[in-house]
């Protein structure tokens, strides 16, 4: 399943990458220094100040009337403050402002932010079963009780009334844990048979020292590998050795389902994990989830949708945006080609 969401992955990362540089033309915009790059816009309006956008600015990410929406809600805006991670991979910003995760073309976040706060969707609210007159609200952190007593404020990608929305678009996985962690939540074993989740050995990796592999470190007296399919080889092998070495843990996959689930039980609230059609490893990932879950009326809750399934509830001009910038259209409609790029030339 690692390796065939990786490719998934891979997949539809380039297939972005190459519809956001036609997107990109004519928008303020960088490319990291990756390979392939990634493209990253900057707002045209640069602001730091919380709420403060100015009117009629624009942000190359987001569909127009919905990055509006945004600038006039400061509890909306404030998702701009979490920093890229990866900023020191970008070139530094004309007006020196710091790069924001909202900032990324694969950005999931971003994605759902230019659904849920455009103005116009009725039929959203009626699909999802949302009490009209309710805004979502986007990295709600919930309370997920502990069986210490505690709690684990754990962010969820939104909520809306009685929903909770976990949003997937290029990311590889759900993330493992560590077996003692996830079973340390209060309602583990009365939400979830335990036997039947996905299970994973997890390594624990420490940093080696030349001092402990001398004979293999050691290249002072050494000539170049005339093959460099023998040095290869060579480095593999002491790849191979270390991995071996190291101690294993038991663990669960997909432990961001599993919490978020345990989120939504503890709250009294359906949870639906939001993806790409073009990402069916997410989605078996999440049956696989769901198949453990033993409370009846908790399995009821959980929901599926992929963002094809909710473009053909969206007005038309946000249809096309994400046609164009992401590749997503409803059921039974072709996305738009990739003509007029130079990686599809």
């Amino acid at each position: 399943m690692t390796m065939e969401s990786g490719w998934y992955a891979s997949q539809l990362r380039q297939e972005l990458a190459v519809r956001n540089r036609r997107w990109a033309q004519g928008r303020k915009h960088v490319e990291s220094y990756g390979n392939p790059p990634v493209i990253v816009y900057a707002p045209e309006h640069p602001t730091d100040e919380v709420g403060t956008a100015p009117n009629n600015g624009r942000h190359g990410n987001f569909f127009d009337a919905s990055y509006a929406a945004i600038a006039a809600r400061p509890e909306w805006m404030r998702r701009f403050d979490k920093i890229h991670a990866q900023g020191r991979s970008l070139p530094r910003a004309e007006s020196g402002r710091r790069w924001r995760e909202l900032d990324s073309s694969m950005s999931s976040d971003a994605l759902l932010m230019n659904v849920f706060c455009a103005p116009g969707a009725p039929a959203v609210r009626q699909a999802l079963g949302v009490d009209s007159g309710v805004e979502p609200v986007f990295g709600w952190k919930a309370r997920v009780p502990l069986a210490n007593g505690r709690f684990d404020r754990t962010e969820v990608d939104m909520r809306w009334s009685g929903l909770l929305v976990e949003a997937k678009l290029t990311e590889g996985d759900f993330q493992t844990r560590a077996a003692g962690i996830v079973e340390g939540y209060r309602d583990f074993g009365a939400v979830f048979e335990k036997e039947r989740l996905p299970r994973v050995e997890l390594r624990t990796a420490r940093r080696r020292t030349a001092v402990e592999f001398a004979e293999e470190f050691t290249q002072e007296w050494e000539n170049a590998a005339a093959d460099e399919q023998v040095a290869r080889k060579f480095q593999q092998g002491i790849v191979a050795r270390a991995r071996e070495a190291e101690s294993v843990e038991a663990g669960y996959a997909s432990y961001q389902l599993i919490r978020n689930v345990l989120a939504a039980y503890a709250e009294g609230c359906s949870f639906c994990v939001l993806h790409d059609e073009r990402r069916p490893d997410l989605r078996e990932a999440w049956f696989e989830v769901m198949a453990a879950v033993k409370n009846a009326e908790m399995r009821v809750r959980c929901k599926v949708l992929t963002w094809q399934e909710l473009a053909g509830l969206l007005p038309e001009e946000l249809q096309e945006f994400l046609d164009w910038k992401y590749g997503i259209v409803r059921p039974g409609r072709v996305a738009s080609g990739l003509e007029g790029t130079a990686e599809a030339e």
